[in-house]
This record gives C-alpha cells, structure tokens and sequence, in this order.
C-alpha cells in the first residue's frame, strides 16, 4: 500500500509560518490582504474562494471578494482589475479562470501588476519560474508539488521526474521547480507516444493533464512518488477524483497523494503565504 501524502499536515505547517509572518507585519500597521477578483458563480470558482478564505483566515490574512456578474463587460472588468491593482491596501490579487469565453482572459492576466500577482500567472511571474531569478511569484499549484515533496522527505536531486500535462499554470512551471531542484525533467501530454513506457520509468510522476483518471496503472510502476494535480467531479455520484486512477495506483506506487485532501490544501495554504510575503515585499 501506498504511503498518502496528505495536504492538510503540509499546509497547517505553511499557515503556521505564515501567520507569524503575518503578525510581525500587523505590528507595524500592515495587514496582509488578498483580493479575489471572480466572475459569475462557477462551481469550482466558489468552492476554490471558500478554500482560499478560510485558508487566509487562519494564517490571518484579509479576504476582500470582487465579484462580478456573469454578464459583466470586458471594460468593468479591466476597470475593477486597475482599481485593484491601485488600492494600496491590497497585496495580492487572485484573478479565478478561465474567464466567460466572451471575455478576452489574456488582456486580463497580463493587466495583472506583476508585485499583486500572487498565483504567478502573468508573463512576468512566470519568467522568474523558467529563469530561476526568484522574482515574482511561481503558480501556487506547480509550487504546491514541490513543497509537498519536501515536506515528506521525497528527495528530488537526481531523480527521474515526468509531468504530464504542458500547461503554463502547472505542468510546465512545475517542471521547471523539479528541474531547479536537481530533477531531470520529461514533459508530456496526452498526445504523447509511447507514453506509459516513458511514466513508468518516472521515479516521481506529476499528473496534471486535467483528464480524469488519464493515469492508470499501464502508466505506473512500483516504487513511484506520484502527485495528482487533478481533480474533477463525477457526473454521476459526485465523488472527486483525480487525475490518477487511484484504485488502480495505491497498492503499486510507493507515495501517492490522495484526491481530494492533497495538492488542494498546499495550494491554498501557499496562496496565503505568498499574499503575506507581497506584503513584506511592500516595505
């Protein structure tokens, strides 16, 4: 049976550094603030604002919610997004997507002030992330999947690394971070040849193509650490799962984290912490 490494030991660990942070910096007349900037009531949208605030709230970090109707117009948006990006007492700004299809999402992110842009989606941030110059901040998920394998002693220099998933808010930052760590790092997609030949030689496999159980055990091999970024909602039970299918996973790898109760919680405990250091960064 597989080791779980769980989220909610990880992120209790985070918000506990990061409300010290946060009451050095209300000592001195600062409070940490994140914006939530949300259009229209998607499921997934609000389920991740409630994470995010109550995640904030115990690392004492402020919520402002800036909620937009579905129906809103590019220009509202691009206006509530300068008024954000101006109101000094706000440190972070977390702008939830995908955006409505009408709405031009690309003039959105990059709208973003690089300093405010805490779950790292600009073109700025993300140059610190392939860089390596630490400037901005990286994407909180990709960031998520190395602090979880540190946090459970998974040693990473050396190690063959395979994500699968090219996407700029995970998988491609996420290989990035590995990389930095020491890994050496395969990209792959759903389109991808011979794809369980090359994840089953993965010492630790990322998976983080948004396609619900995508990795099955053809993909796997004993002794693997794997992360599953993904999660999705079955249409008939309403039961979440991952990207992995974790039946199929738990009695062969050796780590695996489980869905829901993994990256989610690291996610939104980062989010918090890097509200907190922008706001130390003001200084």
């Amino acid at each position: 049976m597989a080791m779980l490494l769980k989220g909610g030991p990880v992120a209790a660990a985070l918000t506990e550094k990061t409300a010290a942070l946060t009451e050095s910096l209300v000592i001195r007349g600062i409070t940490p603030t994140l914006a939530v900037l949300r259009v229209g009531e998607r499921p997934e949208d609000l389920s991740y604002e409630r994470g995010a605030m109550k995640r904030c709230a115990a690392a004492g970090v402020a919520v402002r919610s800036a909620a937009l109707p579905e129906d809103v117009t590019q220009e509202t948006l691009m206006e509530t997004l300068e008024d954000l990006n101006q109101d000094e007492a706000i440190h972070g700004i977390l702008l939830l997507r995908p955006l409505p299809e009408r709405l031009d999402g690309e003039a959105a992110r990059q709208a973003l002030r690089p300093e405010k842009d805490v779950d790292g989606v600009t073109d700025g941030s993300l140059a610190g992330v392939f860089t390596g110059s630490g400037q901005g901040f990286a994407p909180c998920t990709a960031q998520a999947v190395v602090v979880l394998l540190d946090y459970y002693g998974m040693e990473m220099r050396g190690k063959r690394a395979v994500v699968v998933g090219r996407s700029l808010v995970v998988g491609r930052p996420a290989a990035m971070l590995l990389m930095e760590r020491g890994a050496t790092v395969t990209i792959c997609h759903s389109g991808t040849e011979s794809l369980p030949e090359i994840t089953r030689g993965a010492d630790i496999l990322v998976a983080a193509a948004g396609c619900m159980g995508m990795v099955g055990p053809e993909h796997l091999a004993p002794g693997q650490t794997v992360i599953d970024v993904g999660i999705h909602q079955e249409p008939e039970t309403g039961a979440l799962r991952g990207d992995v299918c974790f039946e199929a996973a738990e009695p062969l790898v050796k780590a695996l984290t489980p869905v829901p109760g993994g990256v989610g919680a690291v996610t939104s405990a980062i989010l918090a912490m890097h509200t907190a250091q922008a706001a130390k960064r003001r200084l």
